[in-house]
């Protein structure tokens, strides 16, 4: 792997260990809940079977891991990966609150960790894929640990105009701090993979068949606009783009203010939100078998 290479995963290392990880850890119940209809659909395509052995890709707490263990049953196993601690912090805490002895969290990256050679039925993500430095390398890495045959099952996030719950609060905080500084269409991040091109030549290249990818459509559901608005300005784009101009918490609050009432424009009459929303369904699998 090249030095620009293992530059970019350290800094996602650090990025998933010092900010994200820890915000998201400290919202995680809200996060879940608010993209629990991509879980689903993903659960549902990738029809984990008892017995079978899965590697979930940037598993973060265990929104797909625990579910998955649960699938797969007793005589199964699931092996969570992530790089953030603090994620796999939680997820270890829960695996040990509910009994769950065929789950194991591995602090690890997924583009680099030496797997054991043909040892996973099924691979999977829900939107944990998009920040490896080298796509190719990566999922030539996740091929190789699976077994022929294996199954690939993925959720990667669609553009940003196909999802409301970024376009709102990143317009108001364009306007407000300016826009971002140019990065390659490709850069690790959560809009990655949003290019249904760009997966197929990257998945063909790492030596995987059969590949498809879907649009779907579901929605973000927020408790109320004002927590989706607290959400925006820490997670996302425009928290990203907060970062990046390094706004202080003053500014932070007062664009939060600014999106509560662009957001409570979508919201029903108890207050819950439902914004739509678009990811990329990923299917593929390792050849033979």
């Amino acid at each position: 792997m090249s030095e620009d290479a293992d530059t970019a995963n350290a800094e996602m290392r650090q990025y998933w260990n010092e900010v994200a990880g820890p915000r998201w850890v400290s919202r995680a119940e809200i996060q879940e809940a608010r993209n629990i209809e991509v879980a689903e659909l993903l659960l549902r395509e990738a029809r984990a079977a008892p017995g079978e052995r899965v590697l979930d890709v940037g598993c973060g707490p265990g929104a797909t891991a625990l579910p998955l263990a649960a699938a797969v049953g007793p005589e199964g196993r699931v092996t969570g990966i992530d790089i953030s601690e603090p994620m796999l912090g939680l997820l270890r805490r829960r695996i040990a609150e509910r009994g769950v002895a065929n789950l194991t969290a591995l602090l690890a990256d997924a583009q680099t960790y030496a797997f054991q050679p043909a040892s996973f039925d099924l691979l999977t993500s829900r939107f944990g894929v998009m920040f490896f430095a080298d796509p190719v390398a990566a999922f030539r890495n996740l091929g190789g640990a699976a077994r022929p045959g294996g199954r690939l099952a993925m959720a990667v996030w669609a553009g940003m105009a196909d999802n409301m719950h970024w376009t709102i609060p990143y317009e108001i905080a364009v306007a407000r701090v300016g826009p971002p500084a140019p990065t390659p269409p490709h850069a690790p991040g959560p809009m990655a993979f949003r290019d249904p091109d760009y997966v197929r030549g990257f998945l063909n290249e790492a030596g995987f068949a059969e590949i498809k990818v879907e649009k779907r459509a579901f929605h973000v559901i927020g408790r109320s606009a004002k927590a989706e608005a607290e959400i925006a300005v820490a997670i996302g784009p425009a928290g990203r783009l907060l970062d990046e101009k390094k706004a202080d918490d003053a500014t932070r609050q007062a664009l939060a203010r600014e999106i509560e009432p662009a957001i409570a424009a979508h919201a029903a009459p108890n207050g819950e939100v439902r914004l739509p929303g678009t990811f990329l369904l990923v299917t593929a699998r390792r050849p033979g078998g």
